[in-house]
């Protein structure tokens, strides 16, 4: 990766790399670098044709881009389980024209997030007019999103599409929900009947959608096909906890399809139930490993440290950490129970890091000597070869060698991961180096 730390560097990232390999494919479906970096831009689609699967009855998987859709057909029409994100409307919709002509009768979200709920505005374009169900939380959590929209356009890497907004920011950005529910909401259409259940997971505004008489569950994103993402550092609180629980309840449905919310769906009831129940069990490892590591008193960093996973979870081919990483769960969950600090005193009231890392390069006889440190250790420790470079160039954002090395390590620290929540983590070194090269502080 070059030092410039241009945007389609994190879009790289964000999709797996150039060569969009079958990895990110099948993590985030087909987005382009163009819709990765402009999710709220309904004139920015996909770039693809919209996957269509059959996976029962009158019951398809819809990935128009980045998500997966749930369409259901009925007697009396149709429901639609999410809407993918707001360039994806128009492959919406006319992916679920190709599959029925029905109208349009209820649409659920699974979650407010920005690939889940905005694509539906090209469906009531059309003419449809459906009732829109999701939970009650699901509001606040578009309020949250109106109040931070700066700060999600940033830790999301967006840029803004024609209508100058990188990020939903006002009531009008956002869809509009006709029916609200807190625990369960039990739909009649077509005679037939659909189960909505509430979890927290990714969200606390998540919802399931269970059709019995098909035996077909949509979850939206608490079933991917990697790892849950339960431990996001960028974001708010999730609940790895109520997440295990819910895909245990899944699990004693005796379901014979799961439509994802993301990636490929999973079908036949042995393996549904096996996923599940490896999804319920790792998620209850960390946390009884977390939890167990507080009530004895044990510092975060070694609690993050001493976790280990189970080898037949951790090498379970649809629980890979290609997103998130265990790690990053079992500090959400200290983060839950135990708070942010990390329970070093120096850490509490730190000193500013510039001072810090000025101050450790004094006592290292230079910035030079910690750069040539951290080259000496990238072949042995990276973690501890990129703090270093990283209080070089803290300590002379300005020094050339500080600059490039600081580049150089992170990027071998993105190579060395799997994870692309990581890498995108790691394109940040280059980012700040550009912006000090061209005199752009932000």
């Amino acid at each position: 990766m070059s030092s410039t730390g241009t945007i389609e560097d994190v879009s790289g990232a964000w999709i797996g790399g150039e060569d969009h390999t079958e990895r990110s494919r099948q993590t985030f479906g087909d987005v382009t670098p163009e819709q990765s970096l402009r999710l709220a831009a309904r004139e920015v689609s996909s770039g693809h044709p919209a996957r269509i699967e059959q996976l029962a009855d009158r019951t398809w998987m819809i990935q128009p881009g980045i998500a997966n859709v749930a369409l259901f057909e009925t007697d009396e029409g149709l429901l639609l389980v999410d809407a993918g994100c707001a360039g994806d409307g128009a492959v919406l919709r006319d992916a679920v024209r190709a599959c029925s002509s029905l109208p349009l009768h209820t649409v659920v979200f699974t979650h407010g997030h920005i690939d889940h709920a905005f694509g539906l505005w090209g469906l009531l374009e059309d003419g449809e007019r459906p009732r829109v169900v999701a939970h009650e939380n699901l509001p606040e959590h578009f309020g949250r999103y109106q109040k931070t929209a700066g700060l999600n356009a940033r830790i999301n890497f967006q840029i803004a599409g024609e209508s100058g907004k990188a990020w939903p920011a006002e009531p009008a950005d956002f869809p509009t929900v006709d029916t609200t529910y807190r625990d369960t909401l039990e739909l009649l259409i077509g005679g037939e009947r659909f189960v909505v259940r509430h979890a927290k997971g990714e969200t606390d505004d998540a919802s399931w959608v269970w059709a019995p008489e098909r035996r077909v569950l949509a979850v939206g994103d608490l079933v991917v096909g990697y790892l849950p993402n339960a431990g996001n550092p960028r974001k708010v609180q999730r609940y790895a906890e109520e997440w295990a629980d819910a895909t245990e309840e899944m699990a004693a449905l005796g379901a014979e399809v799961v439509i994802t919310g993301h990636g490929d769906c999973v079908t036949g009831a042995d393996s549904v139930r096996a996923e599940l129940l490896s999804i319920t069990a790792y998620l209850r490892h960390i946390v009884r490993h977390t939890l167990d590591g507080l009530n004895a008193h044990r510092m975060p960093d070694e609690i993050v440290a001493s976790l280990e996973i189970p080898e037949h979870l951790a090498e379970h081919p649809r629980l890979q950490p290609n997103y998130d990483r265990p790690e990053f769960i079992c500090r959400n969950v200290i983060r839950r129970y135990g708070g942010w600090w990390d329970r070093y005193p120096a850490n509490l009231l730190p000193a500013p890091m510039p001072d810090r890392a000025r101050e450790i390069a004094r006592l290292a006889g230079g910035v030079e000597h910690l750069v040539e440190r951290a080259r000496e250790l990238s072949d042995t420790d990276l973690p501890l070869a990129l703090h270093l470079a990283e209080w070089a160039f803290l300590a002379d954002p300005d020094h050339p060698d500080a600059q490039e090395c600081y580049v150089e390590i992170a990027a071998a620290r993105r190579e060395a991961e799997a994870s692309i929540m990581v890498k995108i983590a790691y394109t940040e070194p280059a980012q700040w180096v550009a912006a000090v090269r061209t005199g752009d502080g932000s």
